[in-house]
């Protein structure tokens, strides 16, 4: 099977061309911008009839896109985001190849859900903020093409590779400056809110099973059970042996900076405000399941609308709905937020 891997650089993307490369029977080529891609190309501003020769001399049987970014105004993350993928549907459209498209999409689609909910495919998508609406606009896109096409929406992705600015990385980050100090006290905000993560490994297992399977339509991609940012940060200390105290601050998210020791004093500069898959205004959070041509790259800069007021747009609690992916991928998580985590810790305490 020819695969053509779109976003090899980023951070799903990258553990999807792991998975890709361990299965023998996949011939895999990778498209992106970045110099170590086998083909240079890029979605914003290419032309669909340059990529339709690619796909033709390729001829790939399927088109696996996990390019996008989380940085930047409206206006990039339009055009990264959303005419990026137009540009695929209408090459693949245009191509003799009939490739099938796997679009890696995000749980930002949603939006806020109802505390104790389980968000289900069917669910109407209500984005709290720009990144949300460009990933949005880009699965209807992709449903509306006519191509065979399946959009996997990934919720939280944490474990080997997050980056430090993410949620569980910045707190990882935080808890790595206090050991180094011997601050016996950690202080944080914004850990109130609730999300689903899922492991980057099974998140490209997901994609593997997508690109073998006739699925189509959204599927979700998610461990199907919420978790609050203040159990996974003593989980977290669990796994590093931080024996010190944990001291949550009062406020909003976005409003709060992680400290160490004396309540005033910063530990890494940046709002801790972990919520989930973007920063906002340069000092909240980012989505860490980064995937574009040189990964989605960072941290998108908005706010959430005042009735949620958190960083993703995504309100105080998240949870999927994963019997879709389990009924016609085959696909359940097996990597437990645990596992993830002492990943993650492991790549923070080797930073010196």
């Amino acid at each position: 099977m020819r695969v053509l891997l779109i976003g090899a650089n980023g951070y799903i993307g990258r553990f999807v061309a792991d998975r890709l490369l361990a299965d023998p029977a996949v011939q895999l080529t990778a498209l992106g911008r970045g110099d170590d891609a086998d083909v240079r190309f890029d979605l914003a501003t290419g032309s669909p009839g340059a990529l339709t020769r690619f796909l033709d001399a390729v001829h790939p049987g399927v088109v696996v896109n996990c390019a996008g970014t989380t940085r930047g105004g409206a206006r990039e993350l339009t055009r990264h985001n959303t005419v990026a993928v137009a540009t695929v549907c209408e090459a693949l459209r245009r191509s003799g190849c009939g490739a099938r498209l796997v679009q890696v999409g995000c749980s930002a689609e949603y939006g806020p859900s109802q505390p104790g909910s389980s968000t289900a495919e069917d669910a109407v998508p209500r984005p709290g903020g720009p990144y949300g609406v460009s990933k949005l606009a880009a699965t209807e896109l992709v449903l509306g093409s006519g191509l065979d096409a399946v959009v996997l929406r990934v919720f939280s992705p944490a474990g080997p590779g997050t980056p430090a600015g993410s949620p569980l990385g910045r707190l990882a980050e935080a808890m790595r400056r206090a050991m180094q100090s011997g601050d016996g006290e950690l202080r944080l905000g914004g850990l109130g809110a609730q999300r689903d993560f899922i492991d980057v490994r099974d998140v490209a297992r997901a994609v593997h099973a997508a690109s073998l399977s006739a699925a189509q339509g959204v599927i979700n991609i998610g461990s199907g059970r919420a978790v609050r940012l203040r159990d996974a940060a003593a989980t977290l200390a669990r796994v590093a042996g931080y024996g010190g105290a944990l001291h949550e601050l009062d406020g909003p998210p976005g409003a709060l900076r992680p400290t160490i020791g004396h309540p005033r004093a910063e530990s890494v500069g940046h709002r801790v405000d972990a919520l989930g898959h973007h920063r906002a205004d340069g000092l909240g959070l980012h989505r860490p399941d980064a995937l574009g041509g040189r990964g989605e790259r960072g941290d998108a800069e908005h706010a959430a609308p005042a009735p949620h007021p958190y960083p993703d747009g995504c309100g105080s609690w998240q949870q999927a709905d994963v019997r879709t992916a389990r009924d016609r991928l085959g696909w359940r998580p097996r990597i437990a937020l645990e596992e993830s985590l002492a990943d993650i810790w492991m790549e923070a305490a080797c930073r010196i």
